[in-house]
């Protein structure tokens, strides 16, 4: 028996394999500090649990359309819409079990083998699986820090476009780095996108976790509208990551085509979840604004936790539920070598688990720095405290 030779080009979420390691720490009978995964440890608004007992109570429990149900386009292409100041209408959206999906489904609508895509890295891993596994070439941009976070490098963004090239993977808010674009940041990612005449794939994952200001999309720049698809997802703003629901919002001729993976797929996303998904958009925001104000404060005790670490400094971002702290002088004080190491031995040590940079794309040859990633998504005010007191006594041994 013989197995696909192309599955060797398919990569993974490799942070599940720290959930992994997390694990069997914590069976051992040690109290593990998770900051490995972006879950969320938050209950889903009542008003919306309620709405889906309802809705399965109510018989929705078969089949529905493929592109998803018409109520939920029209819901979502409303709320979209308005909070990015342009007009979609529900044949411009295409309901998916989660966010997950439409980056496949996007790549397969307009990928032919030996095509190029431009991905942020280090970025969400998934970018870079799926451009290879279905036959393109994944070209990697990067950022540089600064001191209020990190900017995409614009000239080796430029510098990467080709006649192959024909799309861009744009994750403003991004994870793991909670990067975020300043206005001309955006717009110079726009212009590009416009005189090379590419498709833009805008990852809006974080989109409303945002703690300070306004949030802002590439598609309310005037020429992105045409050549921007939404990843749009449920999971973070309702604390919904194991409810798997989610759209694709863009031009209606390619919203056709991936609702056409959606046949192939799954046949449709669940109805009762879709059904409660009208009240999350519709109904009292109560629930969600209690969740991004939980977020802020685990924020704000994650930033004070690291920065109290020698060789440690780090902003306050104003996006996302992640922190990636510049690692360097701690591993220079430690004289380690491997990132690795330094994750493995903060889990034996001092009970926490983290992420590395290289769990977010493959580290490029220019790069000198050392980073780690901490989600705070998942664990309480208290226990951020706790393990970074313990992450501290750590990093500042010798």
């Amino acid at each position: 028996m013989k197995y696909s030779d192309q599955l060797q080009n398919l990569g993974t979420e490799t942070a599940f394999a720290v959930s992994a390691q997390a694990k069997e720490w914590a069976e051992k009978g040690n109290k593990v500090y998770p900051f490995h995964l972006g879950d969320i440890n938050l209950p889903t608004p009542e008003n919306i649990v309620e709405a889906t007992i309802k809705s399965i109570k109510d018989g929705l429990t078969g089949y529905c359309p493929s592109e998803g149900i018409f109520s939920l386009r029209e819901a979502l292409a409303n709320d979209v819409g308005l909070k990015r100041g342009v007009n979609y209408d529900p044949d411009n959206v295409a309901v998916q079990p989660g966010g997950k999906p439409t980056i496949g489904k996007f790549i397969s609508s307009i990928l032919n083998p030996g095509d190029e895509i431009l991905y942020p890295n280090p970025g969400y891993p998934i970018y870079e699986s799926q451009i290879e596994y279905q036959g393109g070439r994944a070209v990697p941009y990067s950022y540089t820090q600064t001191d209020s976070g990190f900017d995409i490098d614009i000239e080796k963004f430029k510098n990467s476009i080709n006649d192959k090239t024909v799309a861009i993977i744009y994750n403003n808010y991004q994870n793991p780095i909670s990067a975020e674009s300043s206005e001309r940041e955006m717009n110079d990612i726009a212009q590009i996108a416009i005189e090379n005449d590419l498709w833009v794939l805008s990852d809006e994952a974080y989109f409303e976790i945002i703690y300070e200001g306004e949030a802002k999309s590439i598609v309310s720049i005037p020429g992105m509208k045409e050549r921007t698809v939404i990843l749009y997802t449920f999971s973070k703003k309702f604390a919904m990551t194991g409810w798997r629901v989610g759209g694709s919002i863009g031009p209606k001729e390619i919203i056709k085509r991936i609702a056409k993976f959606n046949v192939n797929a799954e046949s449709c996303t669940t109805h009762f979840i879709q059904n409660a998904m009208v009240e999350a958009l519709n109904g009292d925001q109560t629930g969600s604004i209690e969740i991004l104000n939980k977020l802020r404060d685990r924020r704000d005790a994650a930033v004070k936790g690291l920065n109290a670490i020698d060789g440690i400094d780090i902003s306050a971002p104003r996006t996302t539920f992640y922190l990636f702290p510049n690692v360097t002088t701690v591993m220079n004080r430690k004289g380690m070598q491997s990132v690795e190491e330094l994750q493995s031995g903060a889990l034996t040590k001092a009970n926490v688990s983290f992420c590395t940079r290289d769990h977010f794309g493959r580290a490029q040859n220019d790069e000198i720095n050392y980073y780690i990633r901490l989600a705070y998504s998942g664990i309480s005010t208290d226990n951020i405290a706790e393990g970074l007191a313990n992450l501290k006594n750590y990093f500042e041994e010798k």
